[in-house]
């Protein structure tokens, strides 16, 4: 059984910063691809970011490229994402996924998921 728990969500404003955390616990998965996706009211799940296992590879949708990072501690069991010159389009739900996925931005080949949180970031 392995258990994903997001927090750092919240209302910020246009502009400003956020750090999700994605701890993990159950099972180690040092050796999963992680990813964040989000969700926006009546949008389709959509890819953020992914990590490899070692924390090397790690891509980005175009959307957020060069204002989001993402990194994983596995000593933690803990990813990261670093949300900066945040926009109003960012507002959504974001989740955390883990899974070998044959195609990282396709959210359906991630395994475990967890039950997300909402960024809200105003104008």
């Amino acid at each position: 059984q392995v258990q994903l728990v997001e927090s750092g969500g919240g209302l910020v404003q246009a502009g400003g910063s956020l750090r999700l955390s994605c701890a993990t616990s159950g099972r180690t998965l040092t050796m999963y691809f992680m990813g964040w996706f989000r969700q926006a009211p009546g949008k389709e799940r959509e890819f953020v970011a992914a990590v490899g296992w070692s924390g090397s590879y790690g891509p980005y949708a175009d959307s957020v490229k060069g204002r989001f990072t993402i990194s994983r501690d596995n000593a933690k069991n803990t990813m990261y994402l670093q949300m900066n010159s945040l926009k109003p389009e960012d507002t959504a739900v974001y989740y955390c996924a883990a899974g070998r996925p044959d195609n990282y931005s396709d959210y359906k080949k991630y395994d475990y998921w967890g039950q997300g949180t909402q960024v809200t970031v105003s104008s």
